[in-house]
Formats: C-alpha cells, structure tokens, sequence
C-alpha cells in the first residue's frame, strides 16, 4: 500500500477494547467571589506555599551539592515542622498546612519527572510570573449541602455553580487559584462516571492551519463550510486593537504606583478574554469531532518548534493546535472513540489523494495544485484526505 512504501509511522492514543462507561477523575472549575476577610487568607496562603516550595527546593539543592544526596519528602516535611517554631517563619503556622504539605508533594514529582527524564529541574516560583494557587486535600476543607468550607477561613466559599456536581460525588481535592486579571476560581477534584457514545460509522481526518483552523476530510453540517473548512475565529487579532491601547496606557505609568497596578490589571483582563473565548470555542469544536466520528486522525505537529518563526508565532499560539489536540485527547478516550496521530514528516499536502504520487515540490504559498493523474487539489482538503486514508490504512 502507498502507505506502507512511504513509511508512515502512526499511533493509537485510547485502546481499542471499549467498555460501556468509564469512572474517570475529573476536576470542575467553578469561579467563586470571597470576602475580603476571606480573600487576605488566601492571599497568605498563596505565599506561603510558594515560600515553602522555593525553600524545600534551595534545601534540596544545596544538600545534593554538599553531600550528593538530595533530601526526601519525609526529611523535608521534617524541616517544614522545624521552620514554623522559628521566629522568622512562625507566621507559617497562621495558615492550614494542609497547603504547605501538598506544596512539598509537588516538588517531590517535580524531581520524580527529572529523575526520569520526563521534565527540567524544578525552578523556584516568582510572586509575578508563578500561578497563585493553594491545594486542599480532605482535611483541609468540608463539603456538605451544596456549601465549600476550607480549613482557616470565617465561612463557605460564594462558588457560582455554573453546572452541578457529579450525583453523589464526594470532592478528593480542591484547588483555589487565582488568575492575573484578579479572579477567584476553585477546581473541585472528584469521580465522575461517563458513558460510552453510541458506536458510529463516520471517520474525519484533521489537518490544521491558520487561514481555516482546521480543515475536515469531509464537510460536517453547521460546523464546516462546503469544503470542510472550519473558519479560523482569530481571537487575539479580534481583540489586538483594545489589547494595544491597554499596554500604551501600563507604558506610561510609573513603575511601583498604584495606577500601573490597575493599567496591569486591564492588560490582564484583555489576555484572560481572548483565553476564555479561545477556550469555548475549541470545546464546542471538539466535542462536535467526537460525538460525529468513531476515528479521528491528527497530523503529530511540533507546535514548539513551529512558534519560533517569528513571522508566524502570534497566529500560531492564537490557533492553539496544542490545546486542540489535548481536548481531543481526553474527549476520545472518555467516549469510546479513537485518535489516531499520524507522523509529523508523512507528506500530506504533497501526496495525491486519488493516485498516491508524490509531488516533488509544493511552496507553501501554493493553495492548490493538479497531479499528473489530472486530479484538481485544494492543499488543505488533500492532506486532511491523506491524513485520514494513512490512520485507517496502518489502525
């Protein structure tokens, strides 16, 4: 097969054996509006935790060069009980230390994925640049009749229930974070039980894009145009224009006044926009993939190496290919589906879709083309063809 000759390499992300429901853990972001009592707590307990991370990890760090041994989670645990009868850092023990403890947790995988080469040496967090958030495991919080109470903290949380918690769950984790534009958000970690889709015979191969952010291998109703083209919605172009007039305003502000704080706080406001209207839309979209096709085929893009052609990156990241390919992901794996990721060099856009020849050159600039054979191609619509025909071919 035109397949195996030109040595496609691809891979199954779920299994092919299929249950009738699967119990998977899920966490439910819901955003919440504390009083100001509440608010200064957590705002201490965000630094805390972050105090505690950067301090285990400079003990952990200079006990591996002076002995060549790094500390364990228990050793440090240990040191966190020594630091908090200090005078220095008793305000440590003003706040539940059940975030403290989960802080020392993490640090304890991040140096797990080192060891084994799954990620960099952990690096110390900045009050700026590092996300504000605090973990709370079952002892640290209470969860009865609809109301979430956490350890420390004068009542329950104002939680805007945007949708309702699996039936009968019971919360493991509860995360509060909060974002730079200054909203409260707390992700509620629980077991949900989701049901299997109903098997279908329809199969879509996925080429991504800019100009259309994903082209389909075949038109789907009230999603695509007729050429299968899902039009790319631009969000960070859509809102460049209110995003430039925010950084001329935190330009002209002095640095360290109260003013800057607040032209800051519109900058974020904007980013968070385009992130939340970037997100819904890739939700919608891939929930639509996976409810209408039994094998998704994806081409297996390198979007980090992608992004540093400086002439393409802002269209790059705004498409977020990445975060697409993620929802996918999960999606098909929760529902009984498949996705099926193809290799990054199989020649898509050159291959002929009708006769299996391969052009020898095809510039990017050239939308379309015509094979010998005499088959017309729209770039596009031929690799998201190609990339469906090779994932079922070697499936």
């Amino acid at each position: 097969m035109v397949w195996s000759r030109i040595g496609v390499r691809i891979r199954s992300i779920v299994p092919k054996v299929r249950t009738v429901a699967r119990t998977v853990k899920r966490a439910l972001k819901f955003r919440f509006y504390p009083t100001s009592g509440q608010a200064e707590e957590l705002a201490r307990t965000f630094g805390c935790v972050r105090l505690v991370y950067n301090k285990a990890l400079e003990e952990r760090t200079r006990a591996y060069r002076l002995h060549g041994k790094g500390l364990s989670y228990e050793e440090s645990s240990a040191a966190l009980t020594g630091w908090k009868r200090t005078e220095e850092l008793g305000f440590l023990g003003e706040v539940s230390s059940v975030p403290l403890q989960q802080a020392l947790r993490h640090l304890q995988a991040g140096f797990a994925n080192f060891f084994a080469k799954r990620a960099r040496y952990p690096v110390f967090k900045s009050r700026k640049r590092s996300r504000a958030a605090a973990e709370y495991t079952r002892s640290g919080f209470r969860y009865r009749n609809g109301e979430l109470t956490l350890a420390k903290l004068d009542g329950p949380l104002n939680i805007v229930w945007s949708r309702p918690l699996p039936e009968g769950a019971q919360p493991s984790t509860v995360t509060v974070s909060r974002d730079a534009a200054g909203r409260w958000f707390v992700a509620i970690l629980c077991e949900e039980t989701i049901g299997r889709l109903d098997p279908v015979g329809e199969s879509v191969g996925i080429d991504a894009g800019i100009s259309a952010l994903v082209t389909l291998s075949r038109p789907i109703d009230g999603l695509t145009d007729g050429d299968g083209k899902v039009a790319n919605p631009r969000h960070e172009r859509a809102e460049r224009r209110r995003l430039a007039k925010a950084q001329r305003a935190l330009a002209r502000k002095a640095k360290g006044s109260a003013n800057r704080a607040k032209a800051r706080l519109r900058v974020a406001k904007v980013y968070a926009r385009v992130a939340d209207r970037r997100r819904d839309f890739l939700h919608k979209l891939t929930t639509r993939l996976v409810h209408d096709n039994q094998v998704i085929a994806v081409e297996d893009l390198s979007v980090r190496n992608m992004v540093k052609n400086r002439s393409l990156a802002h269209a790059i990241s705004d498409a977020a290919w990445r975060e697409l390919r993620s929802m996918l992901e999960y999606k098909t794996a929760w529902y009984g589906r498949e996705l099926v990721v193809v290799d990054r060099w199989f020649p898509s856009s050159k291959l002929c879709s009708v006769c299996g020849v391969i052009a020898e050159s095809l510039p990017l600039d050239v939308r379309s083309w015509q094979c010998g054979c005499g088959a017309v191609h729209d770039r596009d619509v031929n690799a998201a063809k190609n990339i469906l025909a090779a994932g079922l071919a070697e499936r």
